[in-house]
């Protein structure tokens, strides 16, 4: 996986001056989505009506958060970013999937009570993570390349925890619970394709120009630092609602 060599303190600093102040100015658009983190009250209070099994409804949820997930997209932007050939993107999409899918089924049908925002604060961490991964910064840190696969496997699990979560919020009817959980998850996939595909067309457009390698870095200290910012504020709402 491509990684970048070590760059001079001033060039990290002009690196990071325009994203870092593009994030701020982004910050109000977020706060609302990070405080309330809950699903859309027409959505919330349609399944909460319902029983039975309602498989093109729980369908359109999943795809629904996913696609308006910026959180998950931000990290999937992540481990695509220096992945050229489909094959490999197929691989580490597939073992996020795998991730995501196992907690978000396994959360919701036994009813795991994890606080939401300490959940998205390390859905934020991920973020982070994968910024720090593809600036190379383990390997000058620590002399290692962490396990990316691995990373992505683990970091799976972690959102899908996060997706069960924002189920729960829906107070979903036991009647034809595993159906309409099964059918949110293939809306989850369904959604992550179509986001994927979003990225992967804008992604390849971007890699033909000059300017990829030139501004691959401020990419990826924005992308750092809109993971910041989410953990910051998953953390504040966590005390408030404490």
């Amino acid at each position: 996986m491509r990684t970048f060599a070590p760059r001079s303190c001033a060039f990290w600093l002009r690196a990071a001056s325009a994203p870092l102040v593009l994030t701020l100015a982004m910050i109000p658009a977020w706060a609302g989505a990070a405080f309330a983190h809950a699903v859309a009250e027409g959505d919330k209070g349609y399944i909460q009506e319902i029983t039975g099994v309602h498989l093109l409804p729980f369908v359109y949820l999943g795809a629904k958060h996913m696609v308006t997930g910026y959180d998950h997209l931000l990290f999937l932007a992540g481990v695509i970013f220096f992945l050229y050939r489909l094959q490999h993107v197929a691989v580490y999409v597939s073992l996020f999937a795998v991730g995501h899918s196992t907690t978000m089924l396994l959360g919701v049908f036994f009813g795991w009570n994890v606080n939401a925002y300490l959940v998205d604060a390390v859905i934020g961490f991920s973020v982070v993570y994968k910024a720090l991964d593809n600036l190379g910064a383990f390997q000058r840190w620590l002399g290692v390349q962490p396990d990316t696969k691995l990373a992505t496997v683990a970091f799976g699990l972690v959102h899908g925890l996060g997706l069960a979560t924002k189920i729960l919020d829906y107070e979903i009817s036991p009647d034809g619970l595993l159906p309409n959980l099964l059918a949110f998850n293939v809306g989850v996939e369904i959604g992550q394709l179509v986001a994927l595909a979003a990225i992967l067309i804008a992604m390849g457009y971007w890699r033909r120009t000059p300017s990829f390698l030139r501004h691959a870095y401020a990419a990826n200290v924005a992308m750092m630092t809109a993971g910041f910012v989410l953990i910051g504020y998953q953390l504040t709402g966590y005390v408030v609602s404490a």
